[in-house]
């Protein structure tokens, strides 16, 4: 069963919220789309929505490029699939085009001024541009700068950034969390105590789509929020942290609505609790995607917000074109939620599947801003992988 996202928003636009967001560079977008992903209401006012800074840009250099990778934690599997994903697969296919010549990889382990240092130092190394992943929105706005008139463009993908001078891409949280939120609700009646798991408090991704988690359970007026923890995007540390809370919160607990990735230690910790197994959000951990696919009546659905390794790839896709000048529209790509119910977990998973995998599910690029999605965000839209410098 797939959770009705009509629904969703028939509810949302019940409360007397407006179907699209009108900004500069914004009406260049189907309607379809604002309607679908760019609703004010279940947007984050703080996510950058305005026109691009890099409409009428293109790199001054040519390729082959160098990408710089300043990423700011390397200590869960979601940023491990994401790394696999750029290395072990995108950087390969894309040397092999001719348009990539390597990729320089730095991690700050959540540190900001060590993040801002290695930014520079990626620009003063001669990168050509720089994705970033999960990061502060405001603390490296001056980097982002310094790169800009430097001639280095700059990339968020899994969570924004608000500098003017960056393009982000990512599935619009708040919406996802409000979606999430709001399946939680059902799948429970509309009534009940719910425990509430984010990730890294301070990180965009997180901080976005746990309001819209906490705005989703909100509009049933029987549901309370009991707890609200955070597991760093860690399954160690969700086990460690709901266990801390279990223990000391004897109540009833009817559900758990947990940020991906997580699940699958949140869902260890109640099973060696001894309690019921309420219904819990589950994204792309595979352990927990087990647990389900071994119990068919467990929960309905599983929202999918950030499969890593296609975030990624669709950073870089994003990121490929506008080093070839097809010039973004607006400063945020954003794309959809995609749910998943029993029978795709059944088609993945065999009744084998290891139910403490931290391992992860991803749907697939073309599902996660497709390319003729993103055609839609481009001025001069065109297969990036056909790119001939020598014609340009």
């Amino acid at each position: 069963m797939k959770i009705n996202t009509k629904l969703v928003f028939s509810c949302a636009l019940s409360l007397g919220l407006s179907s699209a967001v009108m900004a500069a560079g914004m009406d260049e977008i189907p309607q379809s789309i604002r309607d679908q992903v760019y609703n004010p209401k279940l947007t984050d006012p703080a996510q950058p929505l305005g026109e691009s800074a890099y409409r009428d840009w293109k790199s001054s250099r040519q390729p082959p490029w160098t990408v710089g990778y300043a990423s700011t934690y390397a200590g869960n599997t979601w940023r491990k699939d994401a790394m696999e994903r750029l290395l072990g697969e995108l950087k390969p296919k894309w040397q092999g085009l001719g348009l990539l010549n390597d990729i320089i990889v730095t991690q700050s382990n959540l540190k900001d001024s060590l993040q801002i240092q290695q930014i520079r130092q990626l620009v003063d190394q001669g990168v050509d541009a720089i994705i970033i992943c999960c990061s502060n929105p405001t603390a490296l706005n001056q980097s982002i700068k310094y790169a800009y008139d430097n001639g280095v463009a700059v990339f968020s993908f899994t969570g924004y950034l608000t500098s003017p001078y960056a393009v982000n891409s990512s599935v619009n949280y708040h919406q996802a969390g409000y979606e999430i939120g709001r399946w939680m609700a059902e799948e429970i009646d509309e009534k009940g105590n719910i425990l509430v798991v984010e990730g890294i408090p301070g990180a965009s991704a997180s901080d976005s789509q746990n309001r819209g988690v906490l705005d989703g359970l909100a509009q049933s007026p029987d549901i309370k929020v009991t707890g609200n923890i955070a597991h760093m995007w860690t399954s160690q540390v969700g086990q460690a942290e709901t266990q801390r809370w279990l223990a000391t919160h004897p109540r009833q607990l009817d559900g758990i609505a947990v940020q991906s990735s997580g699940e699958t230690g949140v869902l260890q910790a109640v099973l060696q609790s001894g309690r019921d197994i309420p219904p819990m959000s589950i994204g792309g951990e595979m352990g927990a995607l087990c647990y389900w696919r071994n119990n068919p009546e467990y929960i309905s659905a599983a929202i999918q917000t950030w499969p890593p390794g296609d975030d990624i790839e669709l950073g870089w896709n994003i990121m490929m074109r506008t080093m070839q000048g097809q010039g973004p529209k607006i400063q945020s790509v954003l794309v959809p939620s995609v749910t998943i119910d029993y029978d795709d977990v059944k088609a993945v998973l065999g009744e084998d599947c290891d139910r403490n995998s931290t391992e992860w599910y991803n749907v697939g690029v073309e599902r996660w801003g497709g390319e003729n999605y993103l055609n839609n965000f481009f001025l001069n839209p065109a297969d990036p992988e056909k790119y001939d410098p020598a014609s340009h």
